[in-house]
């Protein structure tokens, strides 16, 4: 179980010491994940920031805020982002050009938001209904991705127009010490986490998250992908770490017992992937498989990162030459034990 350090989070848009100079941020998301974390540290002649939250207003009114109150009115010198994602990349081009900075992230993750906020194409929907149509989506399904598009474009319009590349494994100096990024696959492209040997601390992202699994899926603009093997070849980087590192994770608390976590993680896939196998002992689509892989009730919103997952699990299997599929005569891709 993690330990935390920290019983209760800041309130939305105000800051919390975690350690000498660097702030915990919280900011608002208009999801049932209801808050991401951001990290705010003192940097010579001003701040660094990692991540910036969603381009709402809610969120805009709350950096206002810390702009004039806890940065008392000292800019940001660094915008370090760990991945394309709405809650993450979501603020970068605004916050950079007020304060005439370039983004840093990943390659792969600024070009991946960016080509999505620019994607109005037809061919999107083209390529999401055919995915989702193999994936066992019904007629009444079909018509949401239709009527859906481009969730990301919808949402996100603006991602910068430049990136100033992280790779893994380089060394930055941002808020008096040394960072080293460390760059992980599964959840997105490459999300950049960020490891300071000085203070033994470990700014995560969603690679690794204290509470809740974070979403591994598998999408229409990658679909030959194995994205649950790239997640947990990921974990490798992360038990070279220190035992007593403190984690700092895009959603949820502060904590340690970061390899005790990783643990619980894979033992948590390793179920699902018994409970796939079994079930595929009669053909099953990844839309049959919803169900028992999630209990609860999905809206819209969730039930894309759902039927994700589901495929991920499958193409696990399949790749690994535990389950076979094959096309049905109605479209749908059928998977069975092999």
């Amino acid at each position: 179980m993690p330990a935390y350090p920290f019983a209760e989070p800041p309130a939305f848009g105000q800051g919390l010491l975690v350690a000498p100079g660097l702030y915990w941020l919280r900011m608002p998301l208009p999801f049932a994940l209801d808050h991401v974390n951001l990290w705010l540290l003192e940097d010579e002649g001003g701040w660094a920031l990692v991540d910036t939250g969603v381009p709402d207003r809610a969120t805009r009114t709350l950096w206002e805020g810390l702009f004039g109150g806890l940065m008392a009115g000292r800019p940001l010198t660094r915008l370090l982002v760990t991945h394309f994602h709405p809650d993450h990349m979501g603020l970068a081009d605004w916050l950079g050009r007020r304060f005439g900075l370039p983004m840093q992230a990943p390659l792969a993750e600024w070009l991946y938001g960016r080509m999505l906020s620019l994607d109005a194409s037809p061919d999107f929907v083209r390529i999401s209904l055919e995915f989702y149509r193999e994936a066992g989506f019904p007629p009444a399904l079909l018509d949401l991705v239709a009527r859906r598009g481009n969730a990301y474009g919808a949402r996100i319009r603006h991602i910068p127009p430049a990136c100033t590349a992280l790779r893994d494994g380089e060394l930055l100096r941002f808020g008096g010490e040394a960072w080293r990024v460390l760059l992980a696959e599964g959840h997105s492209p490459a999300m950049a986490c960020f490891y300071g040997p000085g203070r033994k601390i470990l700014i995560s992202g969603d690679q690794v998250l204290p509470s809740i699994s974070p979403n591994v899926s598998l999408w229409p603009n990658q679909p030959d992908a194995d994205p649950l093997g790239l997640f947990l070849d990921s974990f490798a980087a992360f038990r070279a770490l220190p035992d007593d590192v403190l984690v700092l994770p895009s959603h949820g608390r502060p904590f340690h017992g970061l390899k005790p976590r990783l643990d619980e993680l894979e033992a948590h896939h390793q179920q699902r992937l018994r409970a796939v196998r079994q079930a595929c002992g009669t053909p099953q689509s990844a839309y049959d498989l919803l169900p028992l892989l999630f209990s609860r009730a999905l809206d819209d919103h969730q039930l894309f990162f759902a039927i994700g997952e589901s495929l991920a699990h499958l193409r696990f299997l399949e790749r690994r030459g535990e389950l076979v599929s094959a096309l049905g005569e109605s479209g749908v891709r059928l998977y069975r034990a092999g």
